[in-house]
Formats: structure tokens, C-alpha cells, sequence
């Protein structure tokens, strides 16, 4: 379950583009069924947590299509680019696992019958069927859900319609899914989702709104400069500049979300970067990399604060679980900023 997990996560990453979002829409799922496999549900919660955050990097990533707007970096390539670097990671968490089993406690009888009684109603009528006509069954249920993925990158990578567009497509393909496949949507549900939509839109564009407010005041002032110079100033290696900036934003991911970190740092960064010769592709992994890293550090790790909320448990023995991750996830980061060719390779 731990490996099944892992790479649930990855694949909800390619479909949500959202850390906090892919934690609540898979999470009591997942959870369930680690319990049930043996680990702890503080682990399992912390499993979630850092595989969700994964989706920052994942493409379609909601980040890379922001980074790629500020920094004037082509979406495309960051997408291809953030493939390996995504999968790396995912393969990372899993060094992880054998160490949960150490200090994983059996599971309850309570724990045991539910998970068995969640399993059955999953599979519905013919849960006696062989294995091989049960899976068979449950793809073709959810092939136009798995085909959402395959839809949004397949056009983006085939030239058929650029990012942008993309998110038109999607909303498109899954309305018409919605309707007419699956007829689990209706009209009332539908103007829920736009209303819900149009709230969470809000508090992006306010955060963009006094974050370029801020942007402005640090341009006029000549504070991007300043700053800049002192990045600089700081040696004449250009990986030991690299090492202060993710360290700058591990440090502010701690308290701030990532759209907010982008708008208030890139102005900094982006020259430092160019003047020190760097490709800002690889730099947007990176970037994305440590931000992804933030979601799951506390004290404003908002995928905790998520997982917290659907599992009942206090948010310090969530960050307890999320330790194992975070470590190789640091060790992923380290890879990602001083091998930039495996975020390269792919253009």
C-alpha cells in the first residue's frame, strides 16, 4: 500500500496540479488502506502530504505555469523538464517506506473490518469475480477519468493547443464527461463548482494583486538591485548562490504559500540567474522543487494542515510522520539543484 500510495500520488499530480487539493481528494483513500496494510496513520498521513506536494512539480503544474508567466520561460519546456525530476522524487519517497515498518503498529480489528467493508463497497456487485475481471472492469469505468491526463499533456507536448488553452480543454473535456459519460453532473452541481471555483480564484488574485503591488515598490526603489548584489556578493561560486536561494525559499515556504514566495522572490532571483549564466528552466524545477518542500514543513505547511483536518489527528504528530519524507525530499532537492541535467535532458 505504501508503494501503491506513492504512486497514486504522482499520477493525482498529473491531474490536479494542486499539493492541498490532491491531499484531500485521495487522502482518506490512501490513509485507509495504509492502516490497514500495517503503518502507522500519522505515517500514512505524512506519505500523502508529500506526495501531493509532488504535484507542484508534476505537470500540468499550476507553479510551473506561474513560474513560467513571471519568469518568461517557456510552459512547454518546463513541463518536459519537471517529467524526471517529478519521477525522481516519487522514487525517493519509497526509500522511506521499509523504515515506517519498523515502528508501524498492527492494525485495530475496527480498523481491519472497515478498510475490508470500504474495499467492498469500491468494488460493488461481482467482488467474487476473479482479480484479472475485476480490474479489467474497473478500468473501463474509469477510463475517461484516466484519459484527462492523457488529453492536457498530449495536446500541450503534440502542439494541438499551447497551457493556456489547455486549462479551456480540460474544463471542456470534463464537463462533457461529466454530462453525458459518467451523468454525475448536473446543472445545480455545476454552478457549485463555478461559485467554489470563482472564491478560490479570488484569493489567488488578491495574493497577485499586492504581491505585483510589491513587486512594483521593490522595482522603483531599486531594492532588486541592492538585493541582487548582495546574492552575488555573497562568493564567486555560483552553486554556493544557488544553495543560499533555495535555502531562502525553504526558510520562507515554512510561512508563506508558493504563489506568494514566486511573486516576492523572483524579481530577486531571476537577475541573479541570468547574470550568473544559468538556464531558468532548470532553475524553475528547482525552484518548484524547494516550494513543493514547503507544504509539508511546518508551521504553515498547509498539505498538514489538510491531512490534520481529514484523518482527526493533532498537526504535530502529522509533521512527526511527514520526517522521513522531508529527509529524502531535501536529498531530492540537493539532486535536482547540482544535476541539472536530469531536469534538461528531456528538451
Amino acid at each position: 500500500m505504501g508503494l501503491v500510495g506513492t504512486v497514486v500520488c504522482l499520477f493525482w499530480g498529473a491531474v490536479s496540479g494542486s499539493g492541498p487539493a490532491s491531499v484531500a481528494a485521495i487522502g482518506p483513500l490512501i490513509i485507509r488502506g495504509m492502516v490497514a496494510d500495517g503503518y502507522s496513520r500519522a505515517f500514512a498521513a505524512g506519505l500523502v502530504c508529500t506526495g501531493a506536494a509532488l504535484s507542484l512539480i508534476i505537470p500540468p503544474s499550476i507553479g510551473l505555469v506561474i513560474y513560467g508567466i513571471l519568469a518568461g520561460t517557456s510552459i512547454s519546456d518546463l513541463f518536459l523538464a519537471a517529467i524526471l525530476p517529478g519521477l525522481m522524487l516519487g522514487l525517493l519517497m519509497l526509500c522511506a517506506l521499509p523504515f515506517a515498518r519498523l515502528s508501524a503498529t498492527p492494525p485495530s480489528a475496527s480498523e481491519s473490518a472497515s478498510a475490508d467493508a470500504a474495499f467492498l463497497r469500491a468494488v460493488g456487485e461481482g467482488s467474487d469475480l476473479p482479480y484479472a475481471t475485476r480490474l479489467l472492469r474497473a478500468f473501463r469505468e474509469a477510463f475517461w477519468g484516466l484519459l484527462t491526463p492523457v488529453v492536457i499533456l498530449g495536446g500541450i507536448y503534440g502542439g494541438l493547443f499551447t497551457p493556456t488553452e489547455a486549462a479551456i480543454v480540460a474544463t471542456v473535456f470534463a464537463m462533457f464527461v461529466g454530462f453525458f459519460i459518467y451523468r454525475t453532473l448536473s446543472p445545480r452541481a455545476l454552478f457549485a463548482c463555478v461559485a467554489a471555483s470563482a472564491g478560490s480564484s479570488a484569493v489567488v488574485m488578491l495574493v497577485v494583486a499586492f504581491a505585483s503591488l510589491f513587486g512594483w515598490v521593490v522595482v522603483v526603489d531599486g531594492l532588486v538591485g541592492d538585493y541582487s548584489d548582495a546574492l552575488l556578493g555573497i562568493s564567486q561560486s555560483p552553486w554556493v548562490i544557488v544553495l543560499m536561494m533555495l535555502v531562502i525559499l525553504l526558510l520562507a515556504g515554512m510561512f508563506m504559500d508558493a504563489i506568494t514566495i514566486m511573486f516576492i522572490t523572483l524579481p530577486i532571483f531571476m537577475p541573479v540567474v541570468q547574470q550568473l549564466g544559468l538556464d531558468p528552466t532548470w532553475f524553475g524545477v528547482a525552484l518548484m522543487t524547494a516550494l513543493s518542500i514547503g507544504l509539508i514543513t511546518p508551521p504553515v505547511g498547509i498539505n498538514l494542515f489538510v491531512a490534520a483536518n481529514i484523518t482527526g489527528l493533532p498537526l504535530g504528530q502529522i509533521a512527526r510522520g511527514v520526517i522521513p519524507f522531508l529527509i529524502v525530499s531535501l536529498i531530492g532537492l540537493l539532486i535536482v539543484a547540482y544535476v541539472p541535467a536530469i531536469s534538461l535532458i528531456a528538451l
